[in-house]
């Protein structure tokens, strides 16, 4: 597989402006990203353009705090495959993991898996904010859950994504789920610790300098 099918060409940020997206999806075309991963309110924009492409389109929910409930989680999931995308991004109930609501989790990410109806869920667990330990249990929980994915970080937290954490994850989860490094990755040598690791997407904004061998300054 081309590295460029690892990677989730990503731009998230509160800011992004519709000239930005339409950069994403050119570069996407031009180097075969496995997916553009954008928040929901530009879905359709991304699904007409990309149309015709093997390009996907990802996008987040719950996000960045995934502190919304379930129900909403749920209505968000399926307002954006409607609207064109073909994987989400979920974020866990992050207090409701440190309180030790591990049912409560469950049924937050069930919500948003049953609503995806087999469109890909991957689940962001937010490792920056976690012990060891709860880091385990997220996995968990979202592999009993029915997850496609368990993922690092939205980017927008204390950290992003690190090797130790992969390895973590990927021991967790076993062979067969997904696990996505995003946060933070900025060189081709960190998708590379990564992939070594055991990720098997990358989410990263810097995806054409990653390609071309240079480093990006970006924060996600």
């Amino acid at each position: 597989m081309s590295l460029a099918k690892y990677i989730d060409h990503t731009a998230l940020k509160p800011d992004t402006t519709l000239e930005q997206i339409d950069a994403l999806l050119e570069e996407a075309k031009e180097y075969g990203f496995k997916s553009v991963c954008v928040n929901p309110t530009h879905v359709a924009h991304a699904k007409k353009v990309l149309e015709g492409s093997d390009v996907l389109v990802c996008t987040v929910i719950g996000f960045p705090l995934g502190a919304t409930t379930s129900e909403v989680k749920a209505f968000e999931t399926e307002d954006a495959i409607k609207k064109g995308a073909s994987e989400v991004d979920m974020v866990i109930n992050i207090g409701a993991l440190k309180d030790g609501r591990d049912e409560d989790v469950k049924k937050d990410i069930e919500s948003v898996i049953s609503a995806a109806n087999g469109v890909t869920t991957k689940v962001i667990i937010e490792t920056s904010l976690l012990t060891d330990a709860e880091k385990v249990r997220a996995c968990e929980l979202a592999l009993a859950a029915g997850a496609d994915f368990v993922k690092t970080s939205t980017g927008f937290s204390t950290g992003g994504a690190n090797a130790e954490d992969i390895k973590l994850m990927r021991k967790t989860v076993g062979p067969d789920l997904g696990v996505k490094a995003s946060g933070g990755i900025r060189s081709y040598e960190d998708v590379k610790t990564m992939i070594d690791h055991g990720a098997t997407r990358i989410g990263a904004s810097a995806g054409v300098k990653i390609l071309k061998g240079e480093s990006s300054d970006s924060d996600y």
